[in-house]
């Protein structure tokens, strides 16, 4: 099943069930990529190392 036939699905049974209708696939993708972009990147060795050290065993 599709992203798209599953979206119509889900609203169908939320107009059904007078619940509101969920946001339509890719509607807030732009966010999320602004968002990762605005993040500093983290991903340098000493903070993979520094966050295995600190792993409880």
């Amino acid at each position: 099943m599709s992203s798209t036939q599953q979206y119509l699905l889900d609203a169908y049974r939320a107009r059904s069930l007078g619940e509101p209708v969920p946001p339509a696939p890719g509607t807030h993708d732009w966010r999320v990529v602004r968002e990762r972009r605005s993040r500093p990147a983290r991903h340098g060795l000493r903070d993979v190392l520094g966050r295995w050290r600190r792993r409880p065993t």
